[in-house]
């Protein structure tokens, strides 16, 4: 059975610039905030860390970074999606070799790829990780939409853990949770949905709001993990 590559908040990280490079020391400072205020889990140059504004050899050094100075106290997941599935393999395999513990991977966007399509894509990118890739699914920002029954089909690849569920539909987390294994897991990707989505099973969440407020974020899927959704819901709320 595989097992979630976190449970609890997720930071989705931002990336700090100065005089238009990566700022590594500002960097440095963001990682011990939320190493400090219980954050679970990190994504680093995801799309909230504008991964897709980079240069290739900027986001590698970034994730290395990052992973370093970590140092294994919690897992570190870095963004390597891409609309082309060649990038997105080379992405991720570099980033397995930097260290990364585990994948995030957007839909392709713009291309509107099929059904089908998607599932080609994921499939190659997960062979060649080796590492478990998390699907992030975000219609608004990429055109693209994914069924419940396409992550049906993915979920039966052994590096395919979950997917960051970002597209704003309780009614998409229902059905994917009713037809995929329970070692597919679900992360909430949209802050003011946690509570719900964890209610629906949610493992956690990837959380923009967890920049400013980890320790928040992290009491928040602390009381969804371990039933208390009246607590919960206030917090969500707040």
């Amino acid at each position: 059975m595989k097992q979630p590559v976190f449970t609890g908040s997720c930071a989705a990280l931002v990336t700090p610039f100065a005089g238009g490079e990566v700022d590594y020391p500002a960097l440095l400072r963001l990682l011990d905030f939320q190493l400090e205020n219980g954050t679970d889990a990190l994504v680093i140059c995801g799309t909230t860390g504008e991964a897709s504004a980079m240069r290739y050899e900027e986001r590698l050094r970034t994730i290395e970074t990052a992973v370093r100075h970590v140092d294994g106290r919690i897992p570190v997941i870095a963004g390597t999606g891409s609309n082309n599935t060649e990038s997105a393999i080379a992405m991720s395999r570099d980033a397995v070799q930097a260290g990364a513990d585990a994948l995030l991977v957007v839909t392709p966007y713009y291309n509107k790829a099929t059904q089908k399509g998607l599932i080609r894509h994921y499939n190659a990118v997960a062979d060649a990780a080796g590492k478990p890739v998390i699907l992030y699914h975000v219609p608004s920002r990429t055109g693209v939409k994914c069924t419940a029954e396409t992550y049906a089909a993915l979920a039966q690849h052994p590096n395919i853990v979950g997917v960051k569920e970002a597209g704003g539909d309780l009614a998409l987390v229902q059905k994917t949770r009713e037809l995929c294994p329970e070692d597919f897991y679900i992360w909430c990707g949209n802050d003011d949905e946690t509570a719900p989505i964890m209610l629906f099973g949610g493992k956690g969440v990837i959380s923009v709001a967890a920049n400013a407020a980890p320790r928040e974020m992290h009491e928040l899927t602390e009381a969804c993990l371990s039933g208390n959704f009246s607590a919960a819901g206030r917090m969500q709320l707040r």
